[in-house]
Order: structure tokens, then C-alpha cells, then sequence
């Protein structure tokens, strides 16, 4: 389903994640930066290093990744047109897979069928974990909102 890069767990492998988001994110505060050379150890002269040249967006993204893996998470790479099984689905949602099935049959999530298997675009999953927590984050603001009205000490 996709490529997972695990949480960076030595110290010395943390401090080069910040300081390559750091190099990313200057470069591309200071210029439409497209190019990173990619020095060797033991290459004496810089010019000597081959260059890559990226769009100012895929370092954004490698500035991103940087920075989730300097915290110490783990990342996650998945292509926006992935479809994905219901069993993927239930697990990403943190849910059951007949609970899944079921999110589907009342059309809270959209699917289609390859054959007989139901089929969803991750990119549907994830709108729906992201309606999902939306919802569940502006019911717990309601219920703040009205512990503060009834003053009840919090």
C-alpha cells in the first residue's frame, strides 16, 4: 500500500534530519532553490559533486518529511490515486473491517467493485478520518463552550 519510513531512533540520525530541514528550508526561503549536490565523504572539491535538480515543491516535501522524522515520527508515503482493500481501510481508520463495510453500504465513504471486492481511493479514506476528527474536535469545543456557560470550573 505504501512506503513507510520508520522514526529515526539515534540522536545522531535526528540531528542530521534537523539540520538537512534546516539547509532545505533556507534555500527555499532565499531563492526558487531547484538544485542539492549531493557530496560523498572524501570528495575534496564541491564542484565535483554531481548535482540534482528537483522542483522547489519535492523539496518542500523532502523539507517536510525531514522535519516530521528530526521530531521522531514515523512518515508514511502513499500515492494520491491508490485504491485501497477494506481490510487497509478499517486499518488506517482504526476501525473494524465490518464496521468498514458498513460505512460503505450507508455511502458514508465512497467504493467501487473490481469484481467482486469492494475497492476505495485512499484519498477518500482519508477525507472521511478528516471529516471524522473535525466533527469529534467542534463537539469537544460545544462541550467547553458550555462547561465555561454553566461555569463548572474548567
Amino acid at each position: 500500500m505504501s512506503n513507510v519510513i520508520d522514526r529515526l531512533d539515534n540522536k545522531e540520525d535526528l540531528e542530521l534530519a534537523k539540520a538537512a530541514q534546516r539547509c532545505i528550508v533556507s534555500a527555499l526561503d532565499h531563492s526558487r532553490a531547484i538544485n542539492i549536490s549531493i557530496v560523498e565523504e572524501g570528495v575534496e572539491r564541491i564542484e565535483d559533486a554531481p548535482l540534482l535538480k528537483l522542483p522547489p515543491k519535492v523539496l518542500r516535501l523532502f523539507s517536510d518529511l525531514l522535519g516530521a522524522m528530526a521530531q521522531g515520527k514515523a512518515v508514511t508515503i502513499v500515492p494520491k490515486e491508490l485504491d485501497v482493500t477494506t481490510q487497509e481501510a478499517a486499518m488506517f481508520l482504526n476501525v473494524s473491517r465490518p464496521y468498514l463495510i458498513r460505512l460503505l453500504d450507508e455511502g458514508k465513504i465512497a467504493f467501487h467493485k473490481v469484481g467482486t471486492h469492494r475497492r476505495i481511493r485512499f484519498e477518500d479514506v482519508v477525507e472521511y478520518k478528516e471529516t471524522r476528527r473535525k466533527s469529534a474536535q467542534s463537539a469537544l469545543q460545544a462541550l467547553v463552550d458550555q462547561a465555561q456557560e454553566l461555569d463548572m470550573g474548567y
